[in-house]
């Protein structure tokens, strides 16, 4: 890791299985969960279930812009969700339609319920996760500290 610095932080794990009903919007019940559970390093342990609607930033986007975002309307199997959950969270997902073809990028909104999200939360229990702007990258990007 030529360049990174970072200070390991040794964590017990929570782990809270929970499960959204069709209709809602999962980012939002996701959102809606850890603030009522008042986590504070919340992440997707695994995800499966279905939306039909999902918009998604795709690779590339420029910082600031809202630029190479797509909304999908249809039936899809979610096939991963990934990432972080603290402040407006920072999640990435693949989803797969009726062929089997594949697409994913990062959560932007409207992940609209279909049949069912079955997830798994976890969370580092002496930790806390905040986004601060990175001046290298430019986007809001994870820092972990240890809880005090």
């Amino acid at each position: 890791m030529s360049g990174t610095k970072y200070q390991p932080i040794k964590s017990n794990l929570q782990v809270y299985p929970v499960r959204f009903l069709p209709d809602e919007d999962l980012k939002e019940c996701l959102k809606r969960f850890v603030q009522d559970a008042d986590l504070k390093a919340p992440f997707i342990l695994t995800c499966c279930g279905s939306l039909k609607r999902a918009k998604i930033r795709l690779a590339d986007a420029e910082v600031g812009k809202d630029n190479k975002t797509i909304t999908l309307d249809g039936r899809y199997e979610i096939i991963s969700l990934v990432g972080t959950l603290n402040g407006n969270g920072h999640l990435h997902i693949s989803l797969a339609d009726d062929k089997g073809q594949l697409i994913g990028g990062h959560v932007v909104s409207d992940l609209i319920i279909y049949t069912t999200a079955e997830v798994v939360i976890g969370e580092c229990n002496d930790t806390l996760f905040s986004r601060d702007t990175c001046d290298k990258s430019g986007w809001d990007e994870l820092v972990v500290t240890k809880k005090n």
